[in-house]
């Protein structure tokens, strides 16, 4: 009869640093998503950029055609994308639209992304 060896148990190295705090929540990444879709197009991070510089960090929406080569339509659907989505804010003065960036809208993303 042979007599058993006991083995010592060997522990697999870990793969990977354990979460030292808690991930966003579903709702959370949905919602921050929604923030990413709305900057996923050029055109809108631009106008975002032009904003944020502008005077007062606002922007009449007939200044924002040129700059972007697009025609003002299509420069208002990109500012709707942008004021739903909760970067920007819109006031009627006359016939014209001027568009604000809203405080602290871009530092959630970048606290997001530092976190």
């Amino acid at each position: 009869m042979t007599d058993l060896i006991e083995l010592p148990v060997i522990q697999p190295d870990a793969c990977c640093t354990p979460i030292a705090s808690a991930p966003i929540t579903l709702d959370e990444a949905a919602r921050t998503a929604a923030l990413f879709k709305a900057l996923g197009d050029p055109t809108r991070v631009l106008l975002i950029s032009i904003v944020a510089a502008a005077d007062g960090q606002e922007a009449c929406v007939c200044d924002l055609t040129e700059p972007t080569g697009l025609s003002q339509p299509t420069v208002s659907h990109h500012l709707k994308i942008l004021t739903d989505a909760g970067f920007l804010t819109r006031s009627r003065r006359g016939s014209w639209a001027y568009y604000a960036l809203v405080p602290g809208s871009l530092d959630r993303l970048a606290a997001l992304l530092g976190e």
